[in-house]
């Protein structure tokens, strides 16, 4: 019994779970890590002050203790160089076409759009483009004379200003490396496609992406994401975000550049919702070692209380399969020999055995996996609980252009991320903690009849006295579920059917142990050893 608790307590301590991540893993795993002020002073050491900034706002949202010294880097970067804060930063490539460091009404991050709407802003950038030797470069400029347009005006006609701002735009973030591989290749073949067939097509959307996001980030930002996104449809999924969670602008931003890569947060975010977002916040608490484990196994974070064992954190990190398959191999282990020294100081009487040593093992490992499994569902809040609709899921609307210039209204306070109730775990474990202790009320009173000097029908008459004890499981387990269902409705605890009906189904295990294994194998052998005791009847 000893050896069996102690199995299951080193398993329960290990930090790896099936659906989920604990926090603790993730405070291993961002051990040793750059956190996110430490990020945020590499950015300004880049003089990279936009996406600093954002990095910032995040630093003091998580509480990061070295957030006060990013902020006065920032501060000093800023003061020395004031006129590079509209584009967060200076850009050799820009710097020729809008002598970025010239004073400009603008005294902080200003998004990029803004810049490339007065009409010798575009020319100057068309001049420039014009000249360029990019093929494609000069396949995104042809766009301007598409006639075929879905959501914007043509480029070439009165009031396609907008749209040629954006064409200008990607010519600027194509020439100056700023997509990534993936990403310049995905948008020169739409730009020749649209040419192609002279009419936009999924092209437009990418503009319209880009017109969402370049209304909400200074160039720097923007460079910056666009470097770390490989695909067109990554930079839908940040615009839809940018939409319907602005608040969470900063934390999504910061995520893609920590993690170096804007496709794995769109994806996990667009998964799980806000409760995702929340996790991401948790991560991001934690350091980049965090952000990308969180990334990696693209599980939601598991809140529940309760210890690990930091020492093992290493080896679940390195070999996180064979760590779980070890902490369901420890709670099977545990419970078998907890079982069977359970059988051996209450059910085996001294010196006798009522049934071989190898039937004995059996029973115990099938109730060991019956109860492995019961284990296993209730310290893993995720492993049945069906994903709930994630409020970040993209919904096709067709959005007229003026409704893109204004920000979409902030969403509500974000939700409560999806986990098993304290509460409702302890209610568990009381509700089992009650029938264990019956199941072994009914075998000492099995083991006790055993003992006594008697004959078997006297034995046997015995046990049949006992029946309402034995059938306590199920009353215990009935007034488990009404009494929870009471506190439920009172405010006691938080309501969770689960938690009420537990306490029946552990009577019905109890009850069903009980009597199936043993009491209907004691009385079979009492009625044995009865026919075996009365005499044959004399013949005439």
């Amino acid at each position: 019994m000893a050896v069996g608790v102690v199995l299951a307590i080193l398993a329960w301590l290990l930090p790896v779970s099936l659906k989920s991540v604990s926090r603790g893993l993730l405070r291993s795993a961002g051990a040793g890590t750059p956190s996110v002020a430490a990020f945020g002073r590499d950015l300004v050491d880049s003089e990279k002050i936009g996406p600093a900034v954002l990095v910032l706002d995040v630093a003091k949202g998580i509480g990061d203790p070295r957030a006060p010294a990013l902020e006065r880097a920032v501060s000093d970067v800023s003061s020395r160089q004031p006129s590079l804060l509209a584009w967060g930063g200076w850009d050799p490539a820009l710097d020729p076409l809008f002598n970025l460091r010239q004073k400009t009404p603008h005294a902080a991050s200003t998004p990029v759009v803004t810049f490339l709407i007065p009409d010798h802003a575009r020319e100057t950038a068309r001049t420039y483009l014009s000249n360029s030797g990019s093929i494609g470069v000069q396949a995104v400029l042809k766009t301007h004379d598409v006639a075929s347009t879905g959501r914007f005006v043509p480029a070439a006609r009165p009031g396609g200003q907008p749209l040629e701002a954006l064409i200008l735009l990607t010519g600027l973030l194509y020439q100056g490396e700023r997509l990534s591989p993936p990403l310049q290749r995905e948008v020169r073949a739409l730009a020749e496609t649209a040419v192609q067939r002279n009419e936009l097509g999924d092209l437009e959307g990418f503009y319209l992406d880009l017109l969402s996001l370049g209304r909400r980030l200074d160039w720097t930002q923007l460079s910056e994401l666009l470097r770390r996104t490989d695909s067109v449809r990554t930079v839908g999924e940040y615009a839809h975000l940018s939409r319907v969670a602005p608040d969470q602008l900063p934390y999504i931003y910061t995520a893609a550049l920590l993690s170096d890569s804007a496709d794995r947060v769109a994806t996990y975010l667009i998964r799980f919702g806000k409760a995702g977002s929340e996790d991401l916040k948790t991560a991001l608490s934690e350091g980049q070692g965090a952000v990308n484990l969180l990334l990696q196994r693209a599980v939601p974070v598991n809140r529940s209380p309760g210890p690990a064992m930091g020492a093992a954190a290493a080896l679940v990190l390195e070999h996180p399969r064979l760590m779980l398959t070890a902490k369901y191999a420890g709670y099977f282990l545990g419970l078998f020999f907890l079982l069977r020294g359970l059988d051996l100081w209450i059910v085996e009487p001294a010196g006798r055995r009522s049934e071989s040593g190898a039937q004995q093992h059996a029973r115990a490992g099938i109730l060991a996996v019956v109860m492995s499994a019961l284990l296993i569902v209730a310290t893993e809040p995720f492993l049945l609980k069906a994903a709930p609709t994630s409020e970040y899921r993209l919904r096709i609307t067709i959005p007229m252009l003026a409704a893109t210039s204004t920000q979409a209204e902030k969403t509500s306070q974000t939700s409560k991320p999806v986990t098993m109730e304290t509460s409702t775990l302890v209610s568990i474990g009381i509700f089992a903690a009650l029938q264990v202790a019956m199941y072994m009320a009914c075998l000492r009173k099995i083991r006790e009849i055993e003992s006594q000097d008697a004959s078997p029908s006297l034995k046997l008459r015995l046990m049949e006295n006992e029946e309402n004890l034995f059938d306590s499981g199920l009353y215990v387990g009935m007034m488990g579920t009404a009494a929870a269902l009471v506190l439920q409705v009172v405010g006691v605890i938080e309501p969770n059917l689960l938690a009420a009906y537990s306490s029946n189904l552990f009577g019905i295990i109890c009850v069903a142990l009980v009597k199936i294994r043993h009491v209907r194998g004691f009385k079979r052998r009492l009625i044995l050893e009865g026919q075996r005791q009365t005499p044959a009847p004399v013949a005439l």
